[in-house]
């Protein structure tokens, strides 16, 4: 028990000395994170769609 208090103390010790982003270095990331997740997501989409449509379509004229 004496090494999980330890471990947390010392954590909670790290925590402290990190640089935390100001509110809008937060924003702005978080924004910046989104679009690129939604635009990922979309490129994946259209090309599993794509591939499949394609591999069906491979199969259909044999």
């Amino acid at each position: 028990m004496n090494k999980l208090v330890k471990f947390l103390n010392e954590v909670k010790i790290e925590l402290g000395k990190a640089t935390w982003p100001k509110y809008d270095e937060l924003v702005g990331s978080t924004i910046v994170v989104l679009i690129l997740v939604v635009f990922f997501a979309t490129l994946l989409g259209a090309m599993d769609f794509g591939f499949s449509t394609f591999i069906k379509r491979l199969f259909e004229y044999r």
